[in-house]
């Protein structure tokens, strides 16, 4: 009780401190704002807190089958933070600044190519939008999704190089599957490999979709307020870590189809060979 406690403690400190990192770090956040990130870090700790220290699951997915939402929580806190130093070097400067500004200009230089998403994300801006802007959104738009991709590499290697998730013993599916009912819908594999497929083909349109649909919706709003100070770290964020989550979880999700496949294989082949 005591050690669940503590671990769930911990990941609700992590989840309100990467929450609360924009507004420390950058410039001109108003009261208002300052209120409303309280509100939410709050919100996000104790959300945290009390998934991870109930006994029962009700929302977070693969609780039990580490380190799967570790590498979701350390691919989006470092999203978060260097987007955060990247806008901040407009205002400050340092050593670990300059770093991820030469790092930005690297990827946005490499990644800005046509029918690329961060071309996409450029050609979604307004004409308002100064030069400047425009090369901060390009480098944090580069940065943000080369961050992603690597972390979407790292995961299918963690599944295939060291079998994850059955490292960890027996996939219990009602713990780390909470939203998922096995009892409906026909076979269980099929539906898992459908899920994950869909996952994976909405997970790699997004980065795609999203700056097309952000233009048609520039018509109701200015686009250019969503690239100021805290949005534009919360935006970019966005748009590169919810498509590579959704590739984990439909990579996550083929691979609990092979493990249960090959589990009925080997129960299979027992039967048939107690006959014999």
């Amino acid at each position: 009780m005591i050690s669940r406690a503590i671990n769930a403690l911990a990941r609700a400190l992590l989840m309100a401190i990467m929450v609360a990192l924009p507004s420390l770090v950058l410039p001109s956040v108003s009261v208002d704002g300052a209120q409303i990130t309280l509100f939410v870090c709050l919100l996000a700790g104790i959300f945290t807190f009390v998934e991870y220290f109930s006994t029962y699951p009700s929302i977070i997915e693969f609780r039990d089958a580490a380190p799967f939402n570790r590498m979701r929580y350390f691919m989006a806190a470092l999203i978060v933070c260097v987007l955060t130093l990247l806008y901040a070097g407009m205002t400050h400067a340092s050593t670990l600044i300059q770093w991820v500004t030469v790092a930005g200009v690297t990827m946005g230089e490499l990644l800005d190519i046509p029918f690329s998403p961060v071309r996409l994300v450029l050609l979604a801006m307004p004409e308002s939008v100064d030069l400047a802007m425009l090369y901060m959104i390009r480098d944090g738009a580069a940065l943000s999704y080369a961050i992603s991709l690597v972390g979407i590499l790292a995961f299918y290697g963690l599944v295939r190089v060291y079998d994850w998730p059955a490292r960890k013993g027996a996939f219990n599916v009602w713990v780390n599957l909470p939203l998922f009912d096995p009892t409906t819908g026909g076979d269980v594999v099929p539906r898992l490999r459908r899920d994950g497929q869909i996952n994976i083909a909405i997970g790699i349109l997004l980065p795609f979709l999203l700056p097309a649909l952000a233009a048609i919706a520039s018509s109701m709003f200015d686009l250019a307020t969503l690239f100021k100070s805290q949005s534009y770290v919360w935006s970019l964020a966005a748009w590169s870590f919810l498509p590579a989550s959704m590739i984990m979880r439909g990579i996550a999700m083929n691979r609990i189809a092979e493990l249960i496949e090959n589990k009925r294989q080997r129960a299979y082949a027992k039967a048939a060979a107690e006959q014999v």
